[in-house]
This record gives structure tokens, C-alpha cells and sequence, in this order.
């Protein structure tokens, strides 16, 4: 269902194997360390200073480092994950008056899920995680958007950022698997960069939602693109 989605959607976006492992193993621990979780400002930012003494946060179980990452996505900003030069969690409390912090069934039925199928996750760059990929095979990319403005320049999902250089690393790597018969599809912006960077790929542009802008006037449907080697 969506909500099943939503919460995948929601993990791989915080790129966490933690949070993965914890749910297919540790579930119950997973839902009793959460219920102790508050939704009132002091209490989040406790929660997210933890980060800042990365001696205290590694001894941490990861069990509480996965309750801290659902909590942390669940109550602040417009479930933003984005991260300081340092590599600490910072977006803002979200004030929310009554999220769903212990989704309970759903984080059940992703549990039964990662049980039941054949899952690996690989936390990592991207290239490294498909070394040894086979002709045949099938990629979906899903990187941090190119900004489609100097005002709209989020790429803070690490410290690292994914900037220009980054983008052009991921085309080329999408044409390696083209030479080996690997079909991928990528959404990206619909930027003059990025339909001039993939200009020999298929390319569809579709509309899209966007609830965070610095400017109002700039939330709501934007363009994005879809970016394949094959056809339909």
C-alpha cells in the first residue's frame, strides 16, 4: 500500500543500513524503543544533539540509532533529512501536532518483507555497489537533485554533497552499464544541465510536487525527468 512505500521511500532517503537491519531483525525492540519517544520541541532537540559527540553516538545501540533516525524523520521539518558540514543531523523541529512516531504496522510489514525476500543493502558509493553488476539487469537511480535554482541548492544528504562533478560521475557510470547491456532508469531535474548532460538517453519529462522552498511562490509542481537506455 502507500504507507508501505512511503516508509521505504522514507529509509532510503535517510540512506541508513541501520534503520533496515534493526527492522528485519530487532522489530520488537525496534517499536518498544520508540514508544518512549516525545513529540515536544526539547525533547527533539536532545534527541538531535546526540550526533554532535561521535565518541557518545557510536556507543549507542543500533537499535537506538534506528529509533532516533524514524523519530527524527517523523517529527522535524517536512520529514527533511539534511545534514552540516560536519555530518550532524539539523533539520528544525517540525511542530507537528500528532505524528505517527510508532507506525507500528507498517514497521511490521516491512519487517515481514525484508524477511521474506532476497534483500541486500549496501551503504556506500554508487559505483562501488555495482561492481559486478550482469548484462540484463536492472538499476533505478534516484541521486540528489540537481538545483533547479541558486535559491533551491539542497544537495546536504551528507556532508559531502552531490554537486556538478558528482552528476557528471553518475552519467558516466550510467553509460558503462549501457555498454554492458545493464538497463537503468534515473530521475534527476529537469534542468538545462541535466537534459544536456543525458541528451543521448531517452528523457520524459513528468510533473512533480514540491512541499519545501525558501519561497513560498516556488512550492508546488515543478518538472522532473525520467532518464532510461530502453525502450517501454
Amino acid at each position: 500500500n502507500n504507507g508501505f512505500r512511503d516508509y521505504i521511500k522514507t529509509l532510503d532517503n535517510l540512506k541508513n543500513k541501520i534503520s533496515y537491519n534493526e527492522m528485519e531483525s530487532k522489530v520488537d525492540s525496534l517499536i518498544k524503543e520508540l514508544s518512549i519517544y516525545k513529540n515536544n520541541i526539547d525533547f527533539y532537540y536532545k534527541i538531535r544533539e546526540l550526533d554532535r559527540n561521535s565518541s557518545s553516538f557510536n556507543q549507542l545501540s543500533n537499535i537506538k540509532k534506528a529509533a532516533r533516525l524514524i523519530y527524527l524523520n517523523k517529527t522535524c521539518y517536512n520529514g527533511l533529512f539534511r545534514v552540516n558540514s560536519a555530518g550532524e543531523f539539523n533539520s528544525p523541529f517540525g511542530y507537528y501536532k500528532n505524528p505517527n512516531i510508532v507506525n507500528e504496522i507498517t514497521l511490521r510489514a516491512v519487517s515481514n518483507y525484508l524477511n521474506e525476500a532476497d534483500v541486500t543493502f549496501f551503504n556506500g558509493d554508487f559505483s562501488e555497489s555495482l561492481k559486478g553488476i550482469k548484462k540484463g539487469a536492472f538499476v533505478y537511480f534516484d541521486p540528489p537533485y540537481d538545483p533547479v535554482s541558486q535559491s533551491s541548492n539542497f544537495t546536504g544528504y551528507t556532508n559531502i554533497g552531490f554537486g556538478k562533478e558528482e552528476q557528471i560521475r553518475l552519467k558516466e557510470v550510467c553509460d558503462e552499464l549501457s555498454k554492458k547491456g545493464v538497463k537503468f532508469l534515473l530521475s534527476n531535474s529537469a534542468t538545462p544541465f541535466i537534459l544536456d548532460l543525458y541528451s543521448n538517453y531517452s528523457i520524459s519529462i513528468i510533473p512533480a510536487k514540491r512541499a519545501i522552498n525558501s519561497n513560498p511562490n516556488l512550492r508546488g509542481n515543478i518538472e522532473e525527468v525520467l532518464i532510461q537506455n530502453y525502450e517501454n
